[in-house]
């Protein structure tokens, strides 16, 4: 039978529960593109650095759009160059068009004024004067046509050539993008850590989206514990906590309480701020302890096996001589994982049986043996 004494004192409100030691940062390899596993270059435990290969794939189709992008980027290559070339040419005709109807108008106008001169002296017909001085009039619109023509055909040829680099640089993201998928074909570990899983085997198929490995950092892990949901409501972030991993204790704090219940428990994750132990490694089933909060100058007792905090229960209060027992009402307050908080029905110094009485459930007095 268990006894315990009701004492007077600062009280300490824990919550226990179990769990297991995870990574805090896991890297999950997936397949980009579909391939059949052709060769597996490291087992589960090697450590690996971002460069390390882990597998090899292998899909032809995968080739061959590759080379289906790296042939569209030269054919656009080479039509940009043809297309630049052919609209070099026609500025150049445009230029040497512009040039020609420069000089005639130049050549126009200098006739003009000579032939105005003559006809003020009277050496030629007004007629004729008017005729060059019209010739020169025509020319100089030409003039002015063909300079614009230069400056429409300078400005096409830029726009059209920036069609055409457009074009060339999507298919050179397209195959960057092929290239890629064909280099994804040998599977890197992207971090520096250790393999964890790799759950395919030689010759199997992977689908896009496929998880290939999953590699850890094993020096930085947390703790994830399942604390029953009737204690977690107390638990809040950056309180204390002591995690037993068998082979010593490590001392954390709360980092996330999980908002949902599962399976009547609240994951608590924990973070380690000393040392691991030896033989500390993923998956490692712990036991934690959470520091609640410290109340001073309260009475307490140590935990029935049927009391819940906040609630009234019978307890069996034994007598001076303790050879009997009685049944009194007792209110209980705030509960850790060993005490309880007494509120009332109780003085410091009783002594009272924690033990399951339920067997006596019907009797308010027993004698002790």
């Amino acid at each position: 039978m268990w006894i315990d004494t009701v004492k007077r004192g600062p009280m300490l409100r824990q919550v226990r529960g179990p769990g297991t030691l995870v990574p805090e940062q896991i890297r999950w390899i997936t397949n980009v593109t579909a391939g059949r596993v052709e060769r597996i270059l490291v087992e589960p435990g090697t450590p690996v650095e971002p460069e390390t290969v882990l597998l090899e794939l292998s899909n032809p189709d995968v080739q061959l759009e590759a080379l289906e992008a790296q042939r569209q980027l030269a054919v656009a290559e080479a039509e940009y160059l043809n297309r630049k070339a052919t609209l070099e040419t026609q500025m150049l005709a445009n230029q040497s068009a512009a040039a020609t109807v420069e000089a005639e108008y130049l050549d126009a106008q200098r006739r003009a004024e000579a032939s105005a001169e003559l006809a003020e002296k009277g050496l030629i017909a007004d007629l004729e004067a008017k005729q060059m001085r019209e010739r020169a009039a025509e020319l100089e619109k030409r003039h002015v046509i063909e300079g614009k023509r230069v400056d429409v055909s300078t400005q096409t040829i830029s726009a059209q050539l920036a069609v055409q680099r457009a074009q060339i640089e999507r298919l050179r993201a397209i195959a960057e993008f092929r290239e890629g998928h064909v280099q994804s074909m040998q599977v890197v570990a992207g971090a520096k850590g250790i393999v964890q899983e790799l759950p395919l085997e030689v010759g199997q198929w992977a689908a896009p989206g496929t998880t290939l490995a999953k590699v850890v950092e094993p020096g930085r892990l947390k703790a994830e514990l399942r604390i029953p949901e009737t204690q977690a409501k107390d638990v809040t972030v950056g309180q204390r906590a002591s995690i037993d991993t068998r082979n010593g204790i490590v001392e954390g704090h709360v980092v996330r309480v999980d908002p949902a219940v599962q399976q009547g428990t609240v994951t608590v994750e924990a973070r380690l701020d000393g040392p691991l132990p030896r033989g500390a490694r993923p998956d490692l089933s712990v036991d934690g302890t959470i520091e609640i909060e410290r109340l001073t100058d309260v009475l307490f007792v140590g935990r029935p096996a049927y009391g819940q905090g906040e609630s009234t229960v019978g307890i069996f209060r034994l007598g001076p001589d303790g050879d009997e027992a009685s049944r009194v009402q007792v209110r209980l307050g705030r509960a850790s994982v060993n005490t309880i908080e007494v509120v009332g029905g109780l003085d410091e110094g009783d002594r009272v049986i924690l033990s399951d009485m339920s067997s006596w459930d019907a009797v308010d007095r027993i004698r002790l043996d």
